[in-house]
Order: C-alpha cells, then sequence, then structure tokens
C-alpha cells in the first residue's frame, strides 16, 4: 500500500518521470532543426536520448538524388563520416555508413553503424532518417559530444554517392542542445519590446559587426524579462550570422548612431557582459520558470549594447536591415532575479598568445571566498542553470571547472570545438551548485599558425579574450570574477627582464617565439601566482590571489559497438564497453538497466495502483 501512496504523492507533485531510455522511432516528432544551407534547400530535424546517448537525424533535401549526413571536424573533410542514402527509380532504397578518404571521394566503412528508420522520395524532396550512436567504437565514426559540431551534409542530382563541392556543406552546430523551458504559458500581462538596428544599410563585405546602443524598457517598477527571441527580415535571414547583446554600466558615456563594434571607434565596443546570445538558426530562448532578468530598479542595467554580425558573402549591394532581438517582460514577478558572473583572463593588458602557436592555453582563476563581503550581505549558493563562452578568431577551446576544499568537483562547462560564429545561451544538463569558498577556473586554448606577432588581449576581433558568462539565481552584487598571471614572473622564466607591466608587454613582442619559447610561456602562466579581481555591478573592484589548480580530465565515455565494428586499442578493456544491452531495432521498450530508480519506483507504483483499482 505504500508504494501506491508513493505514486499518488508523484502524481500530486508532478514528478512522474517518463521513459528516458527509448529510442525514436520512425514517426517520433523531432524537438529541433535547422536550414543547413544559406539557400534553404538542405533541412535538418534531430533528436537525442542522453541515457542511451542515441541520436536521430531527419535529412530533407531538395532532390531525387543521393543524400549524405555526417560529421567532420573544423579543419579537413577528409576523415568525415558520412551517412548515405537515396531511392533508386525502381523505388528500392539504398543506404550505407561511410567516410571521406579525400575531398572528393567516399569508401564505406567496414562497421555499419547508423540504423535506417526511414527512406523516401516524392519527387521534390528525398528523406533521410536514421539513428547513431553518439560514439561508436568505429574509428572510421567521429564521436558526437557536448561540443560544437561540424556538420557535413552532401547531395547529388543522381544515385551515385559522388561529392561535388558546391553541393557540399559544413555548419556548426550544438547538437546536445537541451531546452528545459517553454513559451506555452506566458504571463497574461506579457509585454514585447524590440531591441534593433534600423534601416542599417549592410556594406558590400563578407563579415560586418554593427553595434548600436539602446535603451531597456523603462518601467516605474520591477519587472521581469523572462524570453528574447531573435527578431528578422524575412528576406535578410541568411545574412544575419549572430546577435548578442551586452549591459552597460549606467556611468557609462555611450556614442549615437550605429557603427562597427571593433573599428576605429573604441567607443562602440563598450560594454562587455553579455546577457544575451542567439546565433544562427537558433530558437528563442526562455529562462527557467523561477528566474528572471530583472529591470526597473537602481541595480538594474538601463542600456545595452546591441551587436550584430552580418555576413554578406555574396557581397550584394542596397540591403537594408532591420534586425534585432524580441524582449518578453512581465510585472508578475518571478522567484529569482538572474545573475550574470564573469569569468576568465582579465582582458587587458595582461593577457598574450604567442604568435605560430598550434595550442597555447590560457587561465583565469575566481576565488568566491571574498564574494560575501564584497556583496555587503550573506551570499546564497549560486545556481548556475546556462552559460556562454567567448573569445575571439583564435579560440579553439574553452572550459569552466569547479574546485571545493582543494579537490577539483566536475567541469560546469566546456566546448573542444569552439566557434567564433556560434555564440548562444546554453542550457546545463544539469543544474550546478556553487557554493561560498569554491574555486572557479576558466582554461582557454588558442591557435596562432596564421600570426606573426603577439596577439594581446582586448575588444578587436584581432585581439583575444577568455570569458565564460555563467548564468545563476539567486542574484547577488558580484558582476565578475577575472584571473591574470604574474607577468612579471612569466617574462623572467622567458629570460627577459623587466619591472613593469607595460614594459613587459613590450618584451613580450619581441620574444623569438620559437616553438619552445611558446611552451615555456604557456608553463610560466599556469605556475606563475595569479591576481583574482572581484568587481561588483557598483564598480567595487577588490583583488586577492591563488594558484591555479591542476585540471583531471574526465574519462573518455564507452563506445557503443555494433556487429562487425572495430574496437579502438584504448576501448578495450571491459569498462570501456556499454554494460547494459541496448534495447533492439526500432524497439520502444528501453532495457531495465537503462532506467533511473525513479523510474523503477514509478513503473512499481503504477502496477500496485492498477491492482488496487481493477
Amino acid at each position: 500500500m505504500s508504494c501506491v501512496l508513493l505514486f499518488g504523492l508523484f502524481l500530486l507533485l508532478g514528478l512522474v518521470i517518463p521513459s528516458q531510455g527509448s529510442r525514436l522511432g520512425p514517426t517520433s516528432p523531432l524537438r529541433y532543426s535547422r536550414f543547413l544551407d544559406s539557400s534553404n534547400t538542405i533541412f535538418l530535424r534531430w533528436d537525442f536520448d542522453l541515457q542511451t546517448e542515441i541520436i536521430t537525424f531527419e535529412l530533407q533535401v531538395q532532390t531525387a538524388g543521393w543524400v549524405g549526413l555526417g560529421i567532420t571536424n573544423r579543419y579537413t573533410n577528409v576523415g568525415g563520416d558520412l551517412v548515405v542514402g537515396g531511392v533508386l527509380p525502381d523505388g528500392k532504397v539504398y543506404f550505407s555508413d561511410q567516410h571521406l578518404v579525400d575531398e572528393d571521394t567516399l569508401e564505406e566503412d567496414g562497421s555499419q553503424d547508423a540504423e535506417l528508420l526511414g527512406l523516401t522520395e516524392d519527387g521534390l524532396h528525398t528523406t533521410m532518417r536514421f539513428s547513431r550512436p553518439f560514439r561508436s567504437c568505429d574509428p572510421q565514426d567521429q564521436d558526437i559530444t557536448s561540443d560544437t559540431m561540424r556538420v557535413l551534409t552532401a547531395y547529388g542530382l543522381d544515385d551515385t554517392p559522388k561529392l561535388h563541392r558546391k553541393r557540399t556543406f559544413v555548419k556548426s552546430i550544438f547538437l546536445l542542445q537541451i531546452f528545459y523551458h517553454d513559451d506555452t504559458d506566458a504571463p497574461e500581462d506579457a509585454i514585447i519590446y524590440d531591441l534593433e538596428i534600423t534601416d542599417f544599410l549592410i556594406p558590400e563585405a563578407d563579415t560586418t559587426y554593427a553595434c548600436t546602443f539602446l535603451p531597456l524598457p523603462i518601467v516605474s517598477k520591477k519587472h521581469h524579462i523572462y524570453k528574447f527571441e531573435p527578431k528578422l527580415l524575412a528576406h535578410n535571414e541568411t545574412m544575419v550570422h549572430h546577435i548578442l547583446v551586452y549591459a552597460c554600466g549606467n556611468a557609462s558615456t555611450l556614442p549615437t548612431g550605429i557603427d562597427e563594434c571593433y573599428g576605429f571607434d573604441a567607443a562602440f565596443s563598450l560594454c562587455s557582459q553579455v546577457i544575451m546570445g542567439w546565433a544562427v538558426g537558433g530558437p528563442s530562448y526562455q529562462l527557467p520558470d523561477e528566474v528572471g532578468i530583472s529591470i526597473g530598479t537602481p541595480l538594474d542595467p538601463q542600456w545595452i549594447r546591441l551587436e550584430i554580425h552580418y555576413s554578406n558573402f555574396h557581397n550584394l549591394p542596397g540591403i537594408y536591415d532591420s534586425s534585432g532581438i524580441r524582449l518578453y517582460y512581465t510585472s508578475h514577478l518571478r522567484k529569482y532575479d538572474l545573475g550574470i558572473l564573469e569569468l576568465g583572463v582579465l582582458t587587458f593588458p595582461i593577457h598574450f598568445i604567442p604568435p605560430g602557436a598550434e595550442s597555447f592555453k590560457s587561465y583565469g582563476l575566481c576565488k568566491t571566498d571574498k564574494f560575501e563581503e564584497m556583496n555587503g550581505a550573506p551570499v546564497s549558493d549560486m545556481i548556475v542553470a546556462s552559460y556562454l563562452l567567448h573569445t575571439h578568431l583564435a579560440g579553439r577551446a574553452l572550459r569552466a571547472v569547479q574546485y571545493r576544499n582543494g579537490k577539483q568537483l566536475r567541469t560546469i562547462c566546456k566546448d573542444d570545438s569552439y566557434d567564433f560564429s556560434l555564440q548562444e545561451t546554453r542550457d546545463l544538463p544539469h543544474l550546478v551548485d556553487i557554493k561560498p569558498g569554491d574555486e572557479l577556473l576558466v582554461e582557454c586554448n588558442y591557435q596562432t599558425l596564421d600570426r606573426d606577432s603577439t596577439t594581446f588581449g582586448g575588444i578587436s576581433t584581432i585581439n583575444e579574450m577568455c570569458l565564460i558568462f555563467l548564468f545563476y539565481y539567486p542574484r547577488n552584487n558580484i558582476s565578475s570574477c577575472l584571473g591574470f598571471p604574474d607577468i612579471i614572473y612569466v617574462a623572467n622564466e622567458l629570460g627577459e627582464e623587466a619591472s613593469e607591466y607595460m614594459e613587459n608587454l613590450i618584451v613580450l613582442e619581441n620574444i623569438d617565439w620559437t616553438p619552445e619559447n611558446i611552451r615555456k610561456a604557456e608553463k610560466a602562466c599556469k605556475e606563475a601566482r595569479q591576481t583574482v579581481m572581484i568587481k561588483t555591478i557598483n564598480e567595487l573592484i577588490e583583488n586577492t590571489t591563488g594558484w591555479i589548480p591542476d585540471i583531471t580530465p574526465a574519462p573518455r565515455g564507452p563506445c557503443l559497438e555494433s556487429s562487425g565494428g572495430k574496437v579502438e586499442p584504448q576501448d578495450k578493456n571491459p569498462a570501456g564497453f556499454r554494460a547494459a544491452p541496448v534495447a533492439p531495432p526500432h524497439s520502444n521498450m528501453a532495457t531495465p538497466a537503462a532506467f533511473p530508480l525513479a523510474v523503477l519506483l514509478w513503473l512499481h507504483g503504477a502496477l500496485l495502483w492498477l491492482l488496487v483499482i481493477l
């Protein structure tokens, strides 16, 4: 009887948990979608199951020929995987898991790890649905991870799979995105407010960063922003690449008009705290149900910088745009104000990256033990729900790691395949609790093989940044916690002598950056004492110091072996394989081992409940 009462309690509290172990079938709805080319010829839908680590794709292309979808890397399509399929004139289908042996040639994998769920052609479109594991045991398959993925698509005009460069596309997508909140229950008094650039003539250039400064809504009492979405002109959608909104300090003197964000007028790059981010193809974003961005109080920003990245690759003339971000806000206050904590490396004047580096890591430490003193009141645990990563063009990877009592606790967020052109707010798969006294470390990895002079921290895209914005609740008065190394120690380790910070920067510019010196500089930056600069919303600043802790990499997850799979050497131990069997193809039943304890309890209670009522 206790199990019946437990089930009833689950019902009352809304805690009945659906199965997470089932595979998506041939007709299951898929939550996510994106056009993959500028002409909207290729449309992708997808969904995934984090527990079984299976992802399902549905690719629809305007062609009667073959279609292909896979994963590649940043630098070359060679070695990328491509699942290929199509429908022959006689109605028979073909389907194969392949990889690229060079830029133009496909070869079938020795292990077929993709499962066909559907393949149709209607005279206008070819549609292919299939599933595959996040990580197969086939070294010719690219892993699908919680990083930015380079999604490779290709198609042909007939049924002979052969790559043609005009019909081959690569698009950066964060495939394992998670949205916990929807807008089905909008507040009755919801108010819409647009932050937009008005009648801006898009330059006849491949890339333009246009910025303007705009006021947030003027309200007589506190309100909460609970949702934002892109506001795009229909005929300009393919030109707007990403939109960022930065909060400005209320004491800032801001320019008027519209100008290049990182051009000759440095004033148009003022304000650095990102509060909203959208990238091409992304949907609207709704904050957690208990959280809102506060406006209308003395602590809240009154102005923002709106940044729009335009991509006019065809150099089209005479195109005017009025795009931006649409805000939704309400007077029905939520339980918590959203706070934004800026972490990373102090941008100027200490941050530097040597030229000619295949890889160079920078570190920024945050110590939270002074937060309560600077906040002026007790600081509650900070519950992190989402994040936004930010470097400039040399950035390749970022991560934020949490430490407690001297021990590494977790990696909060990361992207080992960062793309500057895909900056967006991302929800965490699980809420993260930061307690007062925790240490937070940001690591950024850069590549500067295409540069012949030292890159310094700065606001221009030719300079660099190393920042991660954590979106948390409840809000406190701390706005940023940034670290930087003892640059005098770094210079001395490189065999140079200098006593002033700016003098050291001149020294760094003139070093012969051999591979050995690059490694010395990276090691010195990690070993140097870090100064941690903590700043409040009211611009109060206090410094402390600390040392960079080591980062223990997360163990590699298990691969999913399939019939005929090729096993990598590191996977030959028993821990390298999934212990529980996977549900058979097309089965909607999960294996018992895949169910979490709560679901087992739920099923137990449900069974007893049925016995009682029957």
